[in-house]
Order: C-alpha cells, then structure tokens, then sequence
C-alpha cells in the first residue's frame, strides 16, 4: 500500500510546510534555518498570530488522509526514518521527512543510490547553453550517469531532454507537488521523465508553487547530485545557489566557460575563477567522476568525421560568421558554402535558427 514506507510523524511535516507556505515565503532569507526547526518551534518562528490555529491543526493530523492524497496522485512517499531513504539527503542540515516520487519509488531510490549529475542553469538560456545542456544530458546518460535537474525553462529542461534522446533515466526535482508539471507548459516533459525516471518533491501531491520552495528545492538537487555542473547563469541565478549549496556539502562542482561578454556567462566563468571544474562536455565530468579515460563518454556521440574544408566552415561559424552573408564575405562561393553548411546540418554539427543564423552543437 502506497504510504507504508512513511511514518506518521514524518507524513506531517511537508502537510505544515504547505500549511505554513504563505508565512515561510516572509522567511527566504533565512530560510534554511527556518527549516531546521522542529515542528512546534516552526510554527512559533513563523506562523505569527496563526501560532494557536496551526498547533491545534497539527495535533489532529490525519496521516490516513495524507496517504490516501498520494494514492490518488499515484505518489509514493518515503520517509527519512526508512532504510531506504537517500543517504547523500541525510547530509543536508535539514533534509526533507518525505520524499514524495511520481515515476516508481524503487526505481528512484536506485537511481538517488547511483552517480547522478546535476545539470542547472538559467532559465533564460541561450541557443549555445540550450545545446550544451542537451549534449551533456545526452553524454551523460549514454555513459550510464543520471541526469538530475529542477526541469524548470531552459538549462534545466534541456538536459533532461539530452538523456531522454538517449534513451536514458532522469530525475526532476520539483518545487512543489510531484504529481503536476511545473512549469505547466512542461507537462509532455515530465510524463518522459516519470516515464524513464522519476519526478520528486518534498512537499505533497497538489502542493502549489510558492518562492521560498525553489531554493528548498535547490538544496535537495545539490545533495542529491554527486556532482553539480553550471551551464549558463547570471550573478544572481538560483543555479549559483545549488553550486553553493554544493561545495559546501563537499560535492563536486564544474562549470561551462562561456564568452565574458555576456551575463549568463557571468556565473560559470566566476565559478571557474574560484576552481570549480572546467566542463567542455561530458567526458570532463566522467573523468572528474571516475578518473581520466576510466568511463568513456564518447558511445553517445555518431557524427561523421568532417573534411579539412568542412571543419574550416564549422570553425568559422564558431567564431561568430554564423549566417550565409557573413560566410560569403569570408571568400566562400554561394552554391560551395550552402553545401557545406547542409553537409554540416545533416551529420548533427550545426543547427539552423528561425532568421538563417548557424549554430554549432557541441
């Protein structure tokens, strides 16, 4: 019966999380030492003049109705009482009482006990992140690591993507409930994920989205993950928060270097400055992992060797003459150039943007 793995004084924290979700968004600021605080003197910190109406709540909680919302949901809780429970949460200050799993608990918990990468970035990313996100989701998983992310736009989205194309598990970390997508508009995305994977949240099936639950849920990816790579970030992505979170639980940390003009390179390049790992694809993780040339993260990659004519195009697109004009004033001849940029597209070295610009694929 779905519920048995979590006990009853477990069930009750996340029903006060989202009964106190409106007070702890007040608390963001000192949020993990909000949720460090045993129940009683949670409530007593935050509830405010609701401190009497939600004690009297928690005492009449009924841990019945809790496990039949999740039976419902097709939800299956563990809690941190349970032998099975994921040993890296533990080393959280606060680790979550339940874990709540769309997608297969067994299969979860197999998975949390594996290798899994974090793969985290901005929403707003662009066409060069989206494609790094991807091909190191798709590396990753083709070499047997699990992917984790928050699938949320962009990055986050985008990697879970990478492993899905290569017939790969994943695990998405949700904000809220587990049961629903968030965003709504990645609904298609997280049936692939519980699919192949799992979705998970601390928090109950139903649950809504409120702020403080991302950086909750950024400290579940960052412990989770045996190591956590930054794709693209501004200096004020939630991503630098999972990387802080990170290092200081001793994980292993890498970033993708980026161009230094541009803000969502900000955050990679200030990691790297500060030792972080340089990640130019997945091998580098794999290697970081398990030790150079120990796991070979080269079965995800089937693209054709490419001629010293071919390879000179590519290389110029790389270096910013990314459309058919500034490709003919490089000295290419018209009928030359579309031949090879076609050639290009088809062995999966580029990619054509709506407005003719050339985009290479790592």
């Amino acid at each position: 019966m779905i519920g048995d793995r979590a006990c009853e004084r477990c069930l009750a924290r996340p029903w006060l999380l989202e009964r106190l979700r409106g007070h702890l968004d007040l608390e963001r600021g000192r949020l993990g030492a909000a949720l460090e605080l045993p129940d009683r003197e949670l409530i007593a910190a935050v509830a405010g003049a609701e401190r009497g109406s939600v004690s009297r709540e928690l005492d009449r909680f009924d841990a019945a109705g809790a496990r039949e919302r999740c039976e419902r949901a097709k939800v299956e809780p563990v809690c941190r009482c349970d032998p099975g429970y994921p040993v890296r949460l533990a080393d959280l200050a606060a680790p979550p009482a339940v874990i709540h799993v769309a997608g297969g608990l067994d299969r979860f918990l197999d998975l949390a006990a594996g290798d899994p990468v974090a793969i985290v970035g901005a929403r707003r990313a662009s066409s060069y992140g989206l494609e790094v996100a991807r091909s190191l989701g798709r590396g990753l998983g083709a070499a047997g690591a699990v992917v984790l992310s928050g699938m949320a736009l962009g990055i986050d989205s985008a990697a879970h993507a990478g492993a899905l194309a290569a017939q790969a598990p994943t695990l998405a970390v949700l904000p809220a409930g587990a049961d629903h997508a968030y965003p709504a508009s990645r609904r298609a995305l997280h049936g692939r994920i519980q699919a192949a994977g799992a979705a998970i949240s601390e928090l109950p099936p139903g649950a809504e989205v409120r702020r403080w639950m991302f950086p909750a849920r950024n400290r579940v990816i960052a412990a989770l993950a045996l190591m956590t790579v930054v794709v693209e970030a501004s200096e004020r992505s939630g991503a630098l928060i999972t990387a802080g979170l990170a290092q200081g639980l001793g994980r292993g940390l890498g970033a993708v270097p980026g161009r230094v003009t541009s803000p969502l390179a900000a955050g990679p390049n200030s990691l790297l400055a500060a030792g972080a790992a340089l990640v130019r694809g997945a091998q580098d993780v794999l290697d970081r992992l398990y030790g150079v040339g120990v796991r070979d993260g080269s079965a995800a990659e089937h693209r054709a060797e490419l001629s010293p004519d071919l390879r000179r195009v590519l290389d110029q697109i790389a270096g910013g003459r990314d459309t058919a004009a500034a490709l003919e004033r490089a000295g290419h001849r018209p009928e030359e150039m579309l031949a090879a940029v076609a050639s290009l597209e088809l062995h999966g070295y580029i990619r054509r943007e709506i407005g003719g610009r050339f985009v290479p694929l790592p």
